[in-house]
């Protein structure tokens, strides 16, 4: 985590405020035209008695079995929006979205039931699948739709739906013509054709009752308790960057030179962004590793010429993609 000293002055002074004393709500927030967005998008697909509600928690989620989606707290205020992008990376706007046509996947199979039956069991598989957090996902697999970053459709079963609710529900995806002749086709003909017969059909689950898990008006912890019980202890990661390698990218001499944590730090969130896409592994340990090769970077005093930059900028991206493979199908970034 970066320190606290390095975030906005003005989002500091929230730090030891408790996250229910902020007076947070999604009305009248940056939020408010997103879900509004999402409700006029189904209603373009003919689902106008599906409208879930959306609340503040502490993550994106829809609770299990609850036709409701939670939404982070820290996108309902600029000035921790602000603390969240320099701690972590705030979601852009072609980000919310596309978490909230996932949740509303979720949304949806739960408030029709859809899991029960045995329609979508023979599709998407078993819906009580225990949850594992290190999925090893197979790339490029044409059997689950590409949506949220990462194999994600390969999680779970339930992930499998919600993925490809979503890429339905996205106006101009064009699903037909990119998903023809992939077996994930059938999944993403299931939901159109679910969706049409269900149009008129209120949820047998009722969406003002379902139950909120985690609401902002409950979390009691301060912001900054937040943000140190949600990081994960990465010394592991900074032990498995290999030096070497680094000193074989950057330099320690030559002209016109900047430094390697800098020019790393300008283009973090492009890094974890494709390297988390492409590679599925989560994204929290990209992240990780990235500030990890960064933070190396430093350490080692390495710098890169400014007149390589583009080309150093491939060599890191594709060094941290074949750490990253590694510990997907290895279970570390090196062997040891």
């Amino acid at each position: 985590m970066q320190s606290f000293e390095h975030t906005p002055p003005e989002a500091r002074e929230l730090l030891s405020r408790p996250i229910r004393d902020l007076g947070l709500r999604l009305e009248g927030s940056m939020l408010e035209k997103y879900v509004q967005q999402l409700y006029a998008e189904l209603s373009a697909k003919g689902l106008t008695g599906f409208r879930p509600a959306v609340y503040l928690s502490d993550e994106w989620s829809c609770p299990d079995k609850e036709p409701i989606i939670g939404v982070p707290f820290y996108l309902a205020d600029p000035k921790i929006a602000e603390l969240e992008r320099a701690i972590n990376d705030l979601e852009d706007e072609r980000e919310i979205l596309m978490y909230l046509r996932h949740e509303a996947g979720h949304a949806f199979n739960y408030a029709y039931l859809l899991y029960e039956t045995r329609e979508w069991l023979d599709l998407f598989g078993p819906f009580d699948r225990p949850y594992v957090d290190d999925y090893k996902p197979v790339p490029f697999s044409r059997k689950y739709v590409r949506h949220i970053a990462g194999w994600y459709a390969q999680k779970h079963p339930d992930e499998d739906f919600a993925e490809s609710f979503a890429v339905w529900l996205t106006p101009d995806s064009d699903w037909k013509r990119r998903y023809a002749r992939w077996p994930a086709l059938r999944k993403l003909q299931y939901v159109d054709r679910v969706a049409r017969e269900l149009a008129d059909s209120p949820p047998r689950k009722a969406l003002e009752v379902a139950a909120r898990e985690l609401p902002v008006e409950e979390m009691a912890s301060t912001v900054e308790q937040f943000y140190r019980e949600h990081e994960r202890d990465d010394t592991a990661l900074l032990d498995d960057v290999p030096d070497a390698e680094l000193e074989d990218i950057f330099v320690r001499k030559g002209e016109d030179l900047r430094p390697a944590s800098a020019f790393l730090l300008e283009h973090r969130k492009a890094m974890i962004d494709k390297i988390t896409y492409w590679t599925g592994v989560r994204r929290v340990v990209i992240r990780k590793l990235v500030e990890a090769i960064g933070r190396r970077a430093r350490d080692l005093e390495l710098s890169v010429e400014r007149k390589r930059e583009s080309q150093t900028l491939v060599e890191v991206v594709v060094f941290a993609t074949t750490l990253a493979m590694n510990y997907l199908t290895r279970g570390g970034f090196t062997e040891r």
